[in-house]
């Protein structure tokens, strides 16, 4: 079986056919939400293990379990995991699982491929403890480069970013968690934020020190999130009053 490497694009969760591996740094500004007393993790879309090895080194102790579509990544992931399975997502979730339960959950840029994020969250959110935790990450499609690029005219699928051929949902920083939390009620949102850049060209290269830059960058995802922020941040943490049924 063929692999293809995408290395820009996170990761997604198709079925269980599909082979294409997705590898890249991890994602940083996201696994930095995670609570310091963690110790069982589930990476939903987890593509070869970039996540799973940034926890490690900051958190050694962690068991960290791995969900893919594809074997290819699943080999590779299982280098760097407690354990690495191959299923789709948007289907049942497989009977060795459901008696596991998380002090976290990711879903590192997993959600907009699917076609009901909202009831796919609900599903997993009944794998977390009390108090356990979701962290998601997600393109914001209004960002001020996807805007420019709408404003040109441009809007054509590619095999990756925002407007990447396999994304069926598509957020913004204002519509993000609203949609997703709709189906969960057992879900508190207790973070929202972005990461970005403003556009400095020239001035971040040639005249403005890095620092410099990078206070402007956070300045302006924290005042214009919408607008500047690139990449939608969301925590939620289970409410240890709801009943799971």
């Amino acid at each position: 079986m063929s692999t293809t490497m995408r290395g820009t694009a996170p990761n997604q969760s198709l079925t269980p056919t599909q082979d294409c591996v997705y590898k890249n740094e991890g994602n940083a500004p996201l696994i930095a939400l995670l609570d310091d007393d963690v110790r069982e993790i589930l990476d939903v879309g987890c593509g070869a293990g970039d996540n799973a090895a940034l926890i490690r080194s900051r958190s050694p102790g962690c068991q960290i379990h791995g969900v893919t579509h594809s074997v290819g990544e699943a080999e590779i992931a299982k280098q760097r995991m407690t354990s690495c399975s191959v299923w789709d997502i948007e289907g049942d979730i497989p009977v060795e699982f459901t008696a596991m339960r998380f002090d976290a959950i990711i879903f590192s840029h997993v959600l907009e491929h699917l076609r009901d994020p909202g009831s796919v969250l609900h599903k997993f959110a009944a794998l977390l403890t009390d108090n356990g935790a979701v962290l998601i990450a997600l393109p914001n499609v209004l960002s001020w480069a996807m805007r420019w690029q709408f404003l040109r005219g441009d809007f054509e699928y590619r095999c990756d970013g925002v407007l990447d051929d396999t994304h069926l949902r598509f957020f913004t920083y204002l519509t993000a968690d609203k949609y997703l939390f709709v189906k969960c009620p057992e879900l508190k949102l207790v973070s929202k934020g972005v990461t970005g850049a403003v556009p400095l060209w020239w001035l971040r290269r040639y005249l403005l020190p890095k620092k410099a830059s990078e206070f402007v960058d956070l300045l302006g995802c924290r005042l214009w999130p919408n607008l500047f922020g690139s990449q939608i941040l969301l925590k939620g943490v289970r409410d240890a009053s709801n009943d799971r049924g």
